[in-house]
C-alpha cells in the first residue's frame, strides 16, 4: 500500500499542541513540558507509521519542544548578582499558543456566522426543515485530525492484540475503501468511526480506511463530528447535516 496524505488542510503543531492541552485539562500558562512533548511525538510516530506527509513545521515543533525540556532539566542558575529572575524556557511557547488560540477561535466565530447566513431560509420555507437535524447540527462539532488519530490508536491496539501474529503481504486499495465508506453512508446515511473496522480487521486494513477516511474528509466529501468533546465519533456525508 504507497499512499500518502499531505496535511495542508488540516491541522499543524500548535494545533497538536492546544489538543493536547484540552486533552488533558492542562493550564497553558503552566505546561507540563516533559509531558507534553511525550505525547506530541507519540502523534508524530502514528502520523509516520500512516505515511502522512509531515510538513517541516512538525518537526521543527518538535525540536523546539525537545529544547525546551532540556532547559527546563538543567539546574537554576545561582548568580547573586543578578536580580532579574531567570526567563522561563516556555514562555515563548505560551505566547504563541495564547495569540494562535486567540485567532483560531476567531476564525471558528467567522465560520459559524457563515454557516448561520447559509442555513437562514424565508419564512415561507420555515415547515420544509427538518428540526431534527437542525437539532443535531447545533450539538455538534467537527472533529479534528488529531481526534481521528485518537480513535485510530483505540482500534490499532486491538488489532495488535488480535492480529499480532499475521505476517502476509497484503494489497489493499485506499480507493476501494474510499467507495466503501461513500456506500455505507448512501445506505445507513450517518455510521461512527469505530463501525468502519471490525475484529477481523488487519493493521494495513485499519490503515488503509483511516487514509480513505482523510481523503474524503480533505475533498469534503463526507465530514466527521462529536456531540460532545472526547465522545463518539459519527460520519456523514457533507451535505446531510447542512
Amino acid at each position: 500500500m504507497d499512499y500518502q496524505v499531505r496535511l495542508d488542510s488540516f491541522e499543524g503543531p500548535l494545533d497538536l499542541l492546544l489538543h493536547l492541552i484540552r486533552k488533558h485539562e492542562i493550564d497553558i500558562m503552566n505546561i507540563p513540558i516533559a509531558l507534553i512533548t511525550e505525547q506530541y511525538l507519540q502523534y508524530i510516530e502514528m502520523m509516520k507509521l500512516l505515511n502522512l506527509d509531515l510538513a517541516g513545521e512538525y518537526i521543527l515543533m518538535t525540536a523546539t519542544l525537545m529544547h525546551i525540556k532540556s532547559k527546563m532539566l538543567l539546574p537554576p542558575v545561582d548568580d547573586e548578582e543578578s536580580d532579574e529572575d531567570e526567563e522561563d524556557p516556555r514562555e515563548e511557547l505560551v505566547r504563541r499558543l495564547l495569540e494562535y488560540k486567540k485567532y483560531k477561535e476567531a476564525s471558528q466565530d467567522l465560520e459559524a456566522m457563515d454557516r448561520l447566513d447559509r442555513d437562514n431560509f424565508l419564512k415561507g420555507y420555515i415547515e420544509e426543515i427538518d428540526r431534527a437535524e437542525g437539532k443535531e447540527e447545533d450539538a455538534c462539532h467537527d472533529v479534528s485530525l488529531f481526534d481521528l488519530l485518537e480513535a485510530l490508536n483505540d482500534v490499532l491496539k486491538s488489532v495488535r492484540t488480535f492480529k499480532s501474529h499475521e505476517v502476509e503481504l497484503e494489497k489493499i486499495s485506499v480507493k476501494e475503501k474510499m467507495d466503501g465508506i461513500l456506500d455505507s453512508l448512501k445506505k445507513e446515511g450517518a455510521i461512527t468511526f469505530q463501525s468502519l473496522f471490525d475484529t477481523s480487521s488487519t493493521k494495513g486494513d485499519v490503515v488503509a480506511t483511516f487514509l480513505a477516511l482523510l481523503e474524503l474528509i480533505k475533498t469534503n466529501a463526507i465530514r466527521a463530528f462529536q456531540g460532545e468533546t472526547f465522545g463518539t465519533i459519527r460520519i456523514t456525508s457533507s451535505g446531510t447535516i447542512h
